[in-house]
This record gives structure tokens, C-alpha cells and sequence, in this order.
């Protein structure tokens, strides 16, 4: 039977379409249409991105990738901004999980409102063993006065309490709880401080001081852990955030989110800072760090100093509103020399909290000291808040990262320059100086002692204010970053903090799928816009969780 011009026509279509298809190359994921930053070297821009197996396999034009793959998910991104995942380069993803399930006491303007706070939590959990909150911070009180534990042992003076300080650096306990970790008036403690009043304790703990109650706390279990992560976990996908720097865990935190993750349950990826303590490297030290596909401990965090806040913070010369008092410095200077000559023969990365001047200065010396010019161990200080002018060309000698919260900058401005004056205030929240001395930077939270918003963090690098739009000139301008900077700091530069820039950070084949379409372009929206972005959908290797 001869074919007839149509159907040979028809024929010819069905063939062409059959052979279309098959020399398309399979892949699980499309997107397209989008205003895709890469974040690569060059900052480029593109329009789509093919995913297979939860790897980026190629990025281009639409039409590019349109013809050379065919996936069942196809996603029309619409014009909107899409970006690699947000990398928050300090946290404390296990502490954030716990702190929804305590006492919110963030943005109390006095003791009283805290008090009321705790009176409705108790009511609602009458069960639980100890009272927990956190978020208080004094500097939103009247006169700025710290609190003391006389109404909490009056209302519960059977039931242990404590509250920790915003920064969990300084924390309140009953007289309960003091008795529980045999805390006497006349005690002293390196590194912290127990504060009394008329010879009698007042319930005020200072930095170490804080870890004698936490000691006698009873442990977590893992249904616990399993009701934080997947909490803190649920809110950061919200946010755009698909991997997590959590910044001082020990070895059994790092052992249950490992359990949970090869379970399937947690998705989030995290970077683990071990906390400097034997425990953790007699476990760790001699096998070096562990790496799964979400999963990567190879950080050690120590401590140099406390906080600006709590006036922990160790300085070169007294505080402006604490006339005789520097400070103290939470670990010796020879246990961080002897910490660094044991971190620098092993594989794991040193990052140590550093807050005042001589904080800063007493780590930077020891880094020098054992790093002994330009490297990749990627040592990091984390913080990096008040740096003396003749201290900052030590971080680009021996290639230390600043790991900086743009938000502490931000909370801090109201009442900074009361602590250290103006002149040292010019060495603080330094950004713009600090990215100079390598080139890069790291960009964090520190939640949950910041928001874990991370558009914050973009708003305060950038435009130097807090989310209420004040200074209306911006804080200390000199150090803003621009948006570029601070998106790369947010997402290449994070992941490059943690060893990860080969794998995330940026939407490039070979990386992991992780990335996130937002209602609003950060590069390009107006100032007024950037708090209110928010993230449309994140993805994590490939697969929408958010």
C-alpha cells in the first residue's frame, strides 16, 4: 500500500519526535527560565540548569538546556532570582533546635516582662525538670542592670532554673540550680566569673562560670535531638539556608546527627566544629575528620575570649563604662599555643571565638606562631569584633579567615561605643578591612543568639542597619560590603570556610543541587524590599525541601 503525502508527512513528524527525545540526555530535574547566579569565579548569570543523581550537570540558555535534556520535573522558575543554597558560616544549629522548645526571652525590655514569660511557659510545661530559656539581654533593660535570681527563687524554688544571657555568655540560675552544681559564694573560676552581692550568690554567671550548671543538667536523648533538628531544621529551609556551620559541638551531638541523617530525617547539611575538649579528640584526633554526603566534622572550636556584651570580652585597655576591668580571657594563652601546635599536625581546622582586641591579638599571635606564612589550613577567628589597627595584616600574613556575623554589628551599634569608646570603635565590625586581607570572607549568624534570617545578614553587610532601618546613614559605612561580596560570603565563601566549595556554594556542574528561588532579587532589589524577600522554594540536592 503506498502512503499517501499526508500521512507520509505525519510519519516523518512521529519519527523526528521519536529521535528527538532519545538523543535528549535523561536527567531528574529541569529548571529554566530563571535569573540564575551561578556565584562561579566570574559571578556570571544563566538561565537554566539540568540535575541528575542531585548533581548539576550543566548550565546555560534556556534553549540549550531545553534542547539537550528532557527530565518529568520541569521547573518554570518565572523570571524570579534564583541563587545557590545560603550557607550560614556560624551557628549553633543543636543549640537553636533546643532554644524553640526553652523560654523565649528575646526582646524582653525588662525583668519583669522575662518573669511573666517564664510563669506562661512553666504553666504550659509543668512537667519538664528544668526550667531553660534564653535570649535576656540587659542592655534592653532600665539602666542597663544585669538581673538577679531573687523572684525565681521565690517562684520555684524546688525546680532548677536557668536562663541563658541573649549571647550565651552570661546566664541566670535559682538557687536551686546553684545548689545542684555546688556553686558556693566564695568559688572562682578561670575564665568566668560568679557574681555576689553582700556576700550571697546573685544567680549571675559569667562565661565559664555558666558551664558548672550546665555540667549537672541530665543529658538529651535522642527523641530529643530528633524534635530539635528537625525544628531548626524546618525553619532554616524556610530561609534558604541548605547547609549549617554549627560552631562547637561534642562528640555524641555530632553521633545522633549523623544517626538521624542515615536515617533519612535530617536533610540539612551541617559543618561540625568539635569543642575544645579531650573527649572529643581522643575520639576524633587520631582517625581524622569524618565526612558523609551531609554530614562533615573536621573543625575544632576553642575560645580566646567571652563577649562585648557581658563585658567578657578580653581588651588591651579597660572598658569606657567599666573603668579597671579588661576582660579575661576564657583559656590561657599557653592551652591555645599547646591547642595549636596539637591542631597544626593533624588534618582539622582550628576556628577560635575571638570578640575583644587582646582576645583577637593573643590568637592571632599563636596562629602566626604555627601556621608560618601563606597556607590553605583555612584557621579561622571567629567573630573577629574589635581588632587592633596593628593586628589586622596578621590574618592575611598566614591566610586566616574572619568568620563575621554582619548582624552583631548591627544589635551591637547601640551601645558599642559606650563599652570601647570611639577611637577602638573604628577597629570593629570591620568587614570591608577584614575581606582585604585574603580576599574573602565568611558570613554568618551566629543564630540563635542573632535571627537566622539570613536577608539580615545581607541588610546589615550591605546597608549597615538593623531591621528597624537605623543609623539612616548606615553604621560605619567604610566597612560595607557590596552586594556581590556579601552574596558570595554567603554562599562560596561560607562553603569555602568549610572545605566544601567543591561541592556547594555555587550553581555549577559537578556541585550539589542545592539552591533557592527567591520572590525578590537581592542584587538588584531597592533597599526597602530586602528584609521582606523571602524564599519561594529550596532545594537540597536536587529534591524541594521547602
Amino acid at each position: 500500500m503506498k502512503l499517501t503525502l499526508i500521512n507520509y508527512r505525519l510519519l516523518i513528524v512521529i519519527l523526528l519526535t521519536f529521535t528527538s527525545c532519545h538523543t535528549k540526555q535523561a536527567v531528574d530535574l529541569i529548571l529554566h527560565n530563571g535569573k540564575v547566579y551561578t556565584v562561579d569565579s566570574a559571578f556570571h548569570t544563566a538561565e537554566a540548569f539540568a540535575v541528575k543523581d542531585g548533581k548539576i550537570i550543566a548550565v546555560g540558555k534556556n534553549d540549550d538546556i531545553l534542547k539537550s535534556y528532557r527530565a518529568d520535573s520541569i521547573l518554570d522558575a518565572h523570571g524570579m532570582a534564583v541563587y545557590p543554597g545560603f550557607i550560614d558560616a556560624h551557628a549553633h544549629f543543636v543549640g537553636y533546635g533546643r532554644s524553640l522548645f526553652e523560654v523565649n526571652l528575646y526582646d524582653c525590655s525588662n525583668w519583669d516582662e522575662a518573669i511573666t514569660r517564664i510563669n506562661a511557659f512553666v504553666k504550659e510545661h509543668p512537667s519538664e525538670s528544668w526550667i531553660r530559656g534564653r535570649g535576656w539581654d540587659q542592655n534592653k533593660f532600665p539602666a542597663h542592670a544585669y538581673p538577679d535570681n531573687a523572684t525565681l527563687n521565690e517562684l520555684f524554688p524546688g525546680k532548677p532554673v536557668l536562663l541563658d544571657r541573649v549571647d550565651g555568655h552570661a546566664a541566670i540560675a535559682n538557687t536551686k540550680a546553684l545548689d545542684l552544681a555546688h556553686i558556693t559564694p566564695a568559688q572562682k573560676i578561670e575564665g568566668g566569673e560568679i557574681e555576689t552581692k553582700d556576700g550571697k550568690l546573685t544567680g549571675l554567671l559569667i562565661d565559664n562560670a555558666v558551664e558548672l550548671v550546665n555540667k549537672v543538667i541530665p543529658p538529651a536523648t535522642k527523641s530529643d535531638y530528633e524534635k530539635w533538628l528537625l525544628a531548626a531544621q524546618k525553619n532554616c529551609f524556610a530561609q534558604g539556608l541548605t547547609t549549617i556551620t554549627d560552631c562547637g559541638l561534642m562528640y555524641y551531638d555530632a553521633a545522633v546527627i549523623d544517626t538521624l541523617q542515615q536515617e533519612g530525617k535530617l536533610q540539612m547539611r551541617l559543618y561540625v566544629m568539635l569543642s575544645d575538649d579531650t573527649a572529643n579528640f581522643s575520639r576524633y584526633l587520631a582517625k581524622g575528620p569524618y565526612k558523609t554526603d551531609r554530614l562533615f566534622v573536621k573543625g575544632i572550636k576553642a575560645y580566646a575570649d567571652g563577649a562585648l556584651g557581658s563585658r567578657g570580652a578580653c581588651l588591651l585597655a579597660p572598658y569606657n563604662d567599666k573603668p579597671g576591668s579588661t576582660g579575661f580571657l576564657l583559656s590561657k594563652q599557653s592551652h591555645c599555643d599547646s591547642l595549636a601546635q596539637m591542631i597544626s599536625a593533624t588534618d582539622f581546622q582550628l576556628c577560635t571565638h575571638a570578640i575583644g582586641d587582646s582576645g583577637n591579638r593573643m590568637i592571632l599571635t599563636v596562629y602566626n606562631k604555627y601556621l608560618k606564612g601563606k597556607n590553605d589550613k583555612r584557621w579561622r577567628v571567629e567573630h573577629a569584633q574589635v581588632v587592633n589597627q596593628n593586628d589586622f595584616d596578621l590574618f592575611g600574613k598566614t591566610s586566616v579567615i574572619p568568620s563575621v556575623q554582619p548582624t552583631h554589628a548591627t544589635s551591637d551599634m547601640y551601645w558599642a561605643a559606650d563599652r570601647i569608646g570611639a577611637e577602638r570603635l573604628k577597629g570593629g565590625y570591620a568587614y570591608k578591612q577584614l575581606l582585604k586581607q585574603n580576599g574573602w570572607i565568611a558570613l554568618g549568624t551566629d543564630f540563635p543568639v542573632e535571627d537566622i534570617s539570613p536577608f539580615k545578614t545581607f541588610y546589615a553587610a550591605v546597608f549597615r542597619k538593623d531591621a528597624k532601618g537605623f543609623p539612616s546613614g548606615g553604621f560605619q559605612m567604610e566597612n560595607a560590603l557590596t552586594r556581590e561580596q556579601t552574596i558570595r560570603g554567603m554562599t562560596i565563601w561560607a562553603g569555602k570556610a568549610d572545605f566544601l566549595e567543591k561541592e556547594v556554594g555555587s550553581i555549577e556542574a559537578g556541585k550539589k543541587a542545592d539552591f533557592i528561588i527567591l520572590d525578590k532579587d537581592l542584587m538588584q532589589a531597592p533597599e526597602s524590599e530586602i528584609l521582606s524577600t523571602k524564599a519561594v522554594r529550596t532545594y537540597s540536592g536536587g529534591k524541594k525541601v521547602y
